[in-house]
């Protein structure tokens, strides 16, 4: 039988995870970042032109600017509380053991559509090569099911295989070097770098986006129009890579603004731009009608440079979204281990391989999740759609309660120090301490409500799977809870101050380490001036 509470420290990174730490660069943290975030425009950018035709950068910009207040609230908790576990963790922190499991649902659920979405994705620029290969279109024909049919058989088919490949890869304990992110991501950035370049000077045609707004004006509806934006969040959906780089550096304070700025900046520009130009330089059912591949067709359609470029940004396509799709296995098993420490699910999932010693339950559960939610996806007539639909569901949701706990630990742990902090902020007195209100969080929390609000609406499959899948959850855990003798709707008792001093430690960050112990000091004197006690004869900063 679980006991009722569980070691402070039960979310401290083992000792081996900790000289990670070293050996991450700001250059490779960011490029760490970028092989999971830069991922996403591969697949969004045919998505949401289909959904918002001519409006799709206007669609685009707007997810953009939250997905902007998303990234400074992300940086502001990830170099302040340099753990692993992301929202999950944040929430835990800042809500309660309660929300800190439904924000780790919703990152699951995310993780489990980050396997299938992004394998899916993968396979659509493999197949870009077989009209070279076979000189004839790709196959899309219908299997009859019975009652049902499978729309896009042989994409269902391939990503089902890709993902068991990925999870032989897990099993084994074969992952990407940090090298090999380095060198992709940074080939990455030129190809699209180019792509831009090139295509802005030779093959973009002002005219042509022009017409296309103007015409979005009279043929886009405000619903359509909401359903582009809300698919628009997919391109930048992978923040919680900006909490595993936490995890991975050694000097968090100081490495992780630099990089996170640097990357939800360098995404949103890339972002706007590839709308921009795609509508500039091809009528937007061109899109449409290449959903599966259309960075491909972007870079194919540059005059003299297309024969290449669209070939190779097929390649680099597929490539990096086969590496965010196993991301999205790690990411899960990462998560669910993490989760089961701190007494959020059950011991089964931290189970590991007698050979490899790798989390072989949850990588073979999530997995398989995947793969069913590819094959259920099928049944669709668009099966990147129906995946995004569920995509935006887990990452809004999970984005809800990570602006909500910002707010919170403002006022619940103003003693943490923070060295980078969201702007706009009120400065507002509490007793003889000044708690500074980030006027951001409300906003970015108002920005990212209104996206998840219009996925219930607007997302048919979203607003039935994403809440089923959260429920079910819940029963899970009430159930889990309950068997334990685990309080439900309360939190298990955590020693959150020795944690944070440990994390501060095993960071190398000693100059906020001292800030944290004078802070708890300070507050601790005050507490006994006003229960009229003598103050202590060793000081707290000194021995904690």
């Amino acid at each position: 039988m679980a006991s009722a509470s569980i070691p402070a420290d039960s979310s401290v990174k083992p000792s081996h995870e900790v000289e990670l730490r070293r050996d991450v660069t700001v250059w490779g943290s960011f490029m760490w970042g970028y092989a999971d975030v830069g991922a996403d425009i591969y697949t969004a950018l045919g998505l949401v032109i289909a959904a918002a035709q001519g409006a799709a950068s206007m669609a685009f910009a707007a997810a953009g600017l939250v997905y902007i207040m998303i990234g400074l609230a992300y940086t502001e908790l990830a170099s302040a509380y340099p753990v692993a576990g992301g929202g999950q963790y944040y929430a835990l922190r800042g809500l309660g053991d309660f929300w800190g499991y439904v924000a780790g649902v919703a990152l699951l659920l995310d993780y489990t559509i980050d396997i299938a979405l992004f394998a899916v994705a993968s396979v659509g620029y493999l197949n870009f090569f077989y009209p070279f290969i076979f000189h004839h279109e790709f196959p899309s024909p219908v299997w009859n099911l019975g009652l049902f049919s499978l729309y896009k058989p042989y994409n269902v088919v391939e990503a089902i295989l890709l993902i068991g490949f990925l999870v032989w890869l897990n099993i084994r304990g074969i992952r990407e070097s940090s090298l090999f992110n380095e060198i992709l991501g940074a080939i990455d950035i030129i190809t699209e770098s180019g792509i831009i370049i090139f295509g802005f000077c030779a093959a973009w045609k002002p005219e042509l986006l022009a017409s296309q707004w103007r015409a979005a004006m009279h043929t886009v509806s405000l619903k359509q129009f909401a359903y582009g934006f809300s698919l628009a969040i997919i391109s930048f959906v992978g923040l919680e890579s900006i909490s595993q780089a936490a995890q991975e550096t050694r000097r968090p304070a100081t490495i992780i603004p630099r990089t996170s700025l640097t990357l939800i900046f360098t995404v949103f520009i890339f972002a706007v731009a590839f709308s921009n130009l795609a509508l500039g330089v091809l009528p937007w059912k061109e899109f449409e009608i290449h959903m599966d591949d259309p960075v491909a067709l972007l870079a194919h359609n540059i005059p003299i440079l297309g024969f290449i470029a669209g070939p190779f940004a097929a390649f680099l396509g597929m490539t990096i979204l086969a590496i965010s799709a196993n991301s999205g296995i790690m990411s899960a098993s990462r998560l669910t281990f993490s989760m089961s420490q701190l007494g959020l699910i059950s011991p089964w999932f931290k189970a590991v391989h007698h050979r490899y010693h790798t989390p072989v339950r949850t990588i073979i559960f999530f997995s398989a999740a995947g793969a069913l939610a590819v094959m259920l996806s099928g049944l669709t007539p668009q099966l990147l759609g129906t995946l995004g639909n569920m995509y935006a569901f887990g990452a809004t949701l999970g984005y809800i309660l990570v602006f909500i706990s910002l707010i919170r630990l403002r006022f619940l742990d103003p003693y943490t120090p923070r060295p980078y902090k969201v702007p706009l902020n009120l400065p507002w007195r509490k007793g003889e301490r000044v708690v500074e209100i980030p006027l951001l969080g409300f906003l970015g929390l108002l920005g990212v409500s209104t996206i998840f609000f219009t996925v219930i609406a607007t997302h048919a499959i979203g607003r039935i799977a994403g809440p089923s899948w959260v429920l079910l959850c819940l029963g899970y855990y009430c159930f889990y809870r309950k068997r334990n003798q685990m309080p439900v709707m309360k939190s298990l008792p955590r020693e959150w101050e020795k944690l944070q001093m440990e994390v501060l430690t095993s960071a190398e960050e000693f100059d906020l380490l001292e800030q944290y112990k004078v802070a708890l000091a300070g507050r601790d004197h005050q507490l006994r001036r006003e229960r009229g006690l003598k103050p202590p004869t060793t000081d707290r900063a000194d021995n904690p």
